[in-house]
């Protein structure tokens, strides 16, 4: 330690606490409170992140790991033309591909895409489209139609190599924003191959010709293709980012029959790949991949089933701890169509049905962060009743059976009735306060298409505010009063439509990513988390998070329910109970984390 100043320049600092900041990487300083030497390192790190919108395989990627582009593939049905972009916390719906295909290559980045190549059932493409952030259009066709090719560069200055047409190529095309002019060959002809860097400096490594897997790692100088470097694993439809120099290789498939997908992880420094001591936590081939070899994204793929997931590689002195949904505390009482309010830490179900007869519900439960206790009952049981508010000031109303315009406020002991709505109302949503409440939407008598009504209470009565632009049923809505989203729900048909209140109106804004009803949402303002419901095919365990603008895929529950509770916030929610069957379950809901990466030093 004496000598580590006059080493690193820097001092060994006496603190009470750990620094807060990256500033801290190659300082050592004594922890006077734990009474420990620790430094800040830099790390290596797959994590996981949300959820594609629709998982797939075979599919291309481009962009970064904060800007991230996926596109085409092979769901379980047939060709995608479909595409999502990755904004470094979720997914969300991009413009089709002209040409749905899949096995195919892409490059550039999220504001300016390349597809190009790829399969449609059996049929190889040349097909070339540019993606401008919002919509494809065609470009200049490939001279070379095949598909499992690998790509590198950018737009305007693309680079397509590899790939199968239908035996195994080594024919490379430059692509100068228009039209594709031949390059040189490479040395190894292959298929499912993967690749990185620009035009004039790339790097091909991996796939196949056909198996066996092979490990070949090619540099491209522009002109000819020259020997680089073994991969440690052989492998192929595997995936990689970054650049010639600084590359990074990771999944892929069996090397060999009776072979294992691999999560394995590679970096070149332009000579020589390194083992990285970070796995993809699902090993998985046939993925995309975007990115830097200090940030890089893995998307889709198989293991072997068709897989959704997405991760995150970060080389850095922080620790990603992705957004998760946890166990919490069992409900004691199993039911859907419940009243919610409250936070994760302190929240509040009434109301709702098991299924069975009654099917009206009156009892009320409050949550700790932990466990369920029985509170008071409602005055009225009742199910499909929305509510909003705090534990100890709670407000719950509307429901059915029969059908009710019923007010009841909870002060956190026991519930009193209060002045009816205008009219009755059931499956509504809720968000604000006790005293500045907000209930909206709901079933609408003699028509299968929901309410557009909205209420305001004041904490003594309700008075009519702005009409929602698309009345519905079985939404989801959080906020306060003049700060409100709703969303979902339906009108005769399930919805993705989102609207934004700001006390007096409603504003249209941009849509749920997956359309459904009977879902539940958590915000204190105008950005949450939309979570579970139905989607016209099955009950849902899917999350999305809104940032106030848009849509964002996150972490999916571990219960996929419908007609359940929600409360919280954007990065503390909480869910309980549904329906179908009748549900007690509880998860809570912790958004994306990020710390410094501290260790302590020992002698050890």
């Amino acid at each position: 330690m004496t000598d580590y100043k006059n080493i690193f320049g820097k001092p060994v600092k006496f603190l009470a606490t750990d620094p807060d900041n990256a500033e801290a990487e190659g300082q050592i300083w004594y922890n006077s409170t734990d009474g420990a030497f620790k430094n800040l390192v830099v790390s290596e790190a797959w994590s996981s992140a949300s959820n594609m919108i629709t998982s797939r395989r075979l599919l291309a990627g481009a962009g970064t790991q904060t800007a991230g582009l996926a596109f085409g593939g092979y769901p379980p049905t047939s060709s995608s033309n479909e595409t999502e972009e990755y904004n470094g916390s979720g997914w969300s719906s991009g413009g089709n591909m002209g040409t749905a295909r899949y096995r195919l290559a892409g490059a550039g980045l999220q504001t300016a895409g390349l597809a190009f190549g790829g399969e449609a059932s059996g049929t190889k493409q040349n097909a070339t489209e540019e993606y401008d952030g919002s919509s494809w259009t065609a470009g200049g066709n490939l001279g070379t139609t095949r598909s499992l090719l690998a790509g590198a560069g950018i737009q305007t200055a693309g680079l397509a190599f590899g790939g199968n047409v239908p035996s195994a190529t080594g024919a490379t095309e430059e692509y100068n924003g228009s039209a594709w002019t031949a390059g040189g060959s490479l040395s190894t002809s292959r298929g499912a191959l993967a690749g990185s860097g620009t035009q004039d400096a790339a790097l091909a490594f991996g796939g196949n010709n056909p198996p066996p897997t092979t490990a070949v790692t090619e540099e491209y100088n522009g002109s000819a293709w020259t020997a680089g470097g073994s991969l440690n694993t052989a492998r192929s439809y595997l995936a990689g980012c970054g650049t010639q120099d600084a590359a990074l290789a990771f999944g892929g498939g069996p090397a060999g029959p009776g072979g294992s997908r691999v999560g394995a992880t590679e970096q070149y420094d332009g000579s020589t790949w390194t083992t990285s001591p970070a796995s993809l936590a699902t090993a998985r081939d046939q993925l995309a991949g975007s990115g830097t070899t200090s940030a890089a994204l893995a998307s889709g793929g198989r293991e072997p089933a068709l897989n959704g997931a997405t991760e995150e590689f970060t080389k850095s002195t922080n620790v990603i701890t992705g957004a998760a949904w946890a166990s919490g505390g069992n409900m004691n009482e199993a039911r859907g169509q419940l009243s919610s309010a409250g936070i994760q830490t302190a929240a509040l179900a009434a109301g709702g049905s098991d299924g069975g007869p009654p099917f009206n519900n009156n009892e009320s439960e409050e949550y700790n962060g932990s466990s369920w206790t029985e509170g008071n009952n409602l005055t009225t049981g009742r199910r499909d009743i929305a509510g909003t508010g705090t534990q100890t000031a709670g407000l719950a109303f509307g429901g059915q059976s029969p059908a009710t315009a019923k007010t009841e406020e909870y002060d956190g002991t026991s519930w009193s009735e209060q002045n009816d709505m205008p009219a009755t109302g059931f499956q509504m949503a809720g968000a604000g306060t006790q005293t500045a409440g907000l209930g909206f939407g709901g079933y609408k008598p003699g028509s299968p298409n929901g309410n557009n009504v909205t209420y305001e209470y004041d904490g003594t009565s309700w008075t009519a505010g702005g009409t929602m632009n698309t009345g519905r049923r079985d939404l989801a809505g959080f906020g306060i009063q003049t700060a409100a989203v709703a969303c979902g729900g339906q009108d005769g048909s399930i919805l993705n439509a989102t609207e934004e209140y700001d006390g007096s109106s409603w504003t249209a804004v941009n849509n749920l990513n997956t359309a459904r009803s009977i879902l539940a949402a958590a915000g204190a303002d105008q950005t949450g988390i939309a979570f579970g419901g139905y989607t016209g095919a099955a009950q849902s365990a899917q999350t999305e998070q809104y940032n106030g603008s848009s849509w964002v895929t996150s972490a999916s529950m571990g219960t996929a329910r419908q007609q359940l509770g929600g409360t919280g916030t954007l990065t503390a929610g909480l869910a309980f109970g549904g329906s179908s069957p009748a549900s007690n379950a509880t998860e809570e809901f912790t958004g994306e984390t990020s710390a410094l990466n501290i260790k302590t030093i020992t002698t050890s």
